[in-house]
C-alpha cells in the first residue's frame, strides 16, 4: 500500500512551502525518518524526512513549486509491492513542466462562474476559494484588482502560481508593438555592392562592448525590444544579458523586502559611539572569557545587551502595526541575521533583556553555528519582535536596513575604525569610533522617540571601561 508524502505544517503561521529540491529520484529507496526533500518557507529552509521505508514511486510536486500544507507531495511504495500506475515526474502521464503548461486541468463549469463551490473551498476575505488559490495569489489579486478566473494556471491541476499572475500582469500591462513603418518611396537605382554579414543580435543594458571571449555562454533573446523591426539599429546596439532563475528561497526574501518597503514607510537615523573603553575591555578580557565561557567575546552581544535594555525603556520599538493598531510586545526577542552563502537567516535571541553579556554571547554563537550547518527549527526563526544586524563585519560604515515586517525597527552595528576626535579640552586624540543605524517604521515612532532611544544605547555602549566586569 502506497504512503502519500505530504507538505508539512512547519509553523502556526506557515500556511504553504515550497519544493526546493528532491534529495531522492523516482525509483529509489529511501529508508525510514531519511531525508526525502528541502522545502523552504518565509521562515526557515529545512529538511523533510520519509515517514516510511520504501520505493519513491510518484513525485506530484516537481521543484520549485509553491503549494500549500497538506497538498500531496510524493507517494512512496513498500519494499517488494509490485509498482502502481502512477508514474513519477518527467515519465509519460504525469501533467508537470511544461506538458502542464500545454494542458492545465480545466474549471467545472459553475466553478469558473462563480468562483467557489465544493472544489474551491471555503471563500477567504477577499472572496477567493482557499483552497484553490494560495495566499500569495489571492493577495496579488487583492492588490492588482485581478479576476484570477481569467489567469491560465499552470501549477499542478491547473492551479494558479504566483508566477502566473505576475505574467498575466505583464501581459496586461506591455506596450503594444509598434506598427510596421510605411514603405519608403522609391529611390533612383544604386550599384548593387555585397553586403556584409549581419553581426549576432545580441541583448544588454548598455552600449555594445568589444568582442572578447565571454565569461558565460548565453543565447542571444529572439528580440531586444517588443515592436522593433529586425536588422534595425535599435536591435544591432541592443545586448546580451544573463537570465537567471532564483533559488526558492531568494525569490521569498524579493517577496519579503518588497513587502516591507511597500507597507512601511521607513525613516532613518544614525548616531556615533565611542567605543575606545569597549575596545579596551574586549582586548582584555577576551582570552580569559573564551577559556571561562567556551565562546570568544565579540562586541555584538554588546550592542543586543544594549539595544534590549533600551527597549524596555522605549517599548515603541518593540512594537508592529497591525491594521489600525500597534501592538506592543512585553518580551523583547531579538533577530540576528546571519548571512550564508546564497540567502540570509534570521534566528531569534528571546528574553534577550533577560540575559547576560555572556549569557547573549553563549545563545548568539549557539544559533549562528546551527544557521550555518542548516539546523535551525521553526521556533528558533519566528517571534523576532525587534533585530540588530552586524553589517559591519562587512566591513561597511553606514547602511540603512530594511525592516523584517511587521517589526517597527531594526539597528545595525557598523564597522569600528580609529580616528582622530576632539575630546574634553579641545585637544585631539585617537579614538575607536563606531556608527549605529536605525531605520524606524514612521507609523508607530517619530525621529524624537528613535533618537532618544539611540542615545540610550550610545550612553550604555559608552560606559565601558577595561575594568567592567562582564
Amino acid at each position: 500500500m502506497s504512503v502519500e508524502i505530504t507538505m508539512p505544517k512547519l509553523g502556526e503561521s506557515i500556511v504553504e512551502g515550497t519544493v526546493a529540491r528532491w534529495l531522492k529520484q523516482v525509483g529509489e529507496a529511501v529508508e525510514r525518518y531519511e531525508p526525502l526533500l528541502e522545502v523552504v518557507t518565509d521562515k526557515v529552509n529545512t529538511e523533510v524526512p520519509s515517514p516510511a521505508a520504501g520505493i519513491l514511486e510518484a513525485i506530484l510536486v516537481p521543484e520549485g513549486e509553491t503549494v500549500p500544507v497538506g497538498t500531496v507531495l510524493a507517494r512512496l511504495r513498500a519494499p517488494g509491492e509490485a509498482p502502481g500506475s502512477a508514474p513519477g515526474v518527467g515519465e509519460p502521464g504525469v501533467a508537470s513542466g511544461a506538458e502542464a503548461e500545454a494542458r492545465p486541468t480545466p474549471l467545472p463549469a459553475e466553478d469558473e462562474a462563480a468562483g467557489s463551490g465544493a472544489a474551491g473551498g471555503e471563500a477567504g476575505p477577499d472572496g477567493w476559494p482557499r483552497g484553490r488559490y494560495s495566499p500569495v495569489v489571492r493577495r496579488l489579486a487583492a492588490e492588482f484588482g485581478i479576476d484570477l478566473r481569467q489567469v491560465p494556471g499552470t501549477g499542478r491541476g491547473g492551479r494558479v502560481t504566483r508566477e502566473d499572475v505576475i505574467a498575466y500582469l505583464e501581459r496586461q500591462t506591455a506596450p503594444e508593438a509598434s506598427p510596421e513603418p510605411a514603405a519608403r518611396p522609391a529611390r533612383a537605382a544604386l550599384p548593387e555592392v555585397a553586403a556584409p554579414e549581419p553581426a549576432a543580435l545580441t541583448e544588454r543594458a548598455g552600449p555594445p562592448e568589444p568582442a572578447e571571449p565571454q565569461a558565460f555562454e548565453v543565447s542571444a533573446a529572439p528580440g531586444a525590444r517588443a515592436g522593433t523591426p529586425a536588422g534595425s539599429e535599435d536591435e544591432e546596439a541592443a545586448v546580451r544579458v544573463d537570465r537567471l532563475k532564483p533559488s526558492p528561497v531568494r525569490k521569498l526574501i524579493a517577496q519579503r523586502m518588497v513587502q516591507s518597503r511597500q507597507e512601511i514607510p521607513h525613516a532613518w537615523t544614525m548616531v556615533e559611539v565611542d567605543v575606545t573603553g569597549l575596545v579596551r575591555l574586549v582586548e582584555a578580557e577576551g582570552a580569559r572569557f573564551r577559556e571561562r565561557e567556551g565562546v570568544p567575546l565579540t562586541y555584538l552581544p554588546f550592542v543586543i545587551e544594549a539595544a534590549a535594555r533600551a527597549l524596555r525603556k522605549f517599548p515603541l520599538l518593540n512594537a508592529s502595526w497591525q491594521g489600525e493598531e500597534i501592538l506592543v510586545h512585553r518580551q523583547i526577542h531579538i533577530g540576528v541575521p546571519v548571512a550564508l552563502e546564497e540567502s540570509v537567516i534570521v534566528p531569534v535571541i528571546r528574553d534577550a533583556d533577560q540575559q547576560s553579556v555572556a549569557g547573549l554571547a553563549r545563545t548568539l554563537r549557539r544559533l549562528v553555528e546551527r544557521a550555518r550547518s542548516g539546523q535551525l527549527t521553526v521556533p528558533e526563526v519566528e517571534g523576532a519582535t525587534f533585530t540588530v544586524n552586524n553589517t559591519g563585519a562587512f566591513g561597511s560604515i553606514l547602511s540603512q536596513p530594511i525592516i523584517f515586517p511587521p517589526q517597527a525597527g531594526m539597528l545595525t552595528l557598523e564597522a569600528i575604525v580609529k580616528r582622530p576626535v576632539v575630546v574634553e579640552g579641545n585637544a585631539i586624540a585617537i579614538r575607536s569610533m563606531v556608527n549605529l543605524c536605525l531605520s524606524l517604521d514612521h507609523r508607530v515612532v517619530d525621529g524624537l522617540y528613535a533618537g532618544r532611544f539611540l542615545q540610550q544605547v550610545k550612553a550604555r555602549l559608552e560606559s565601558y571601561t577595561p575594568e567592567t566586569p562582564i
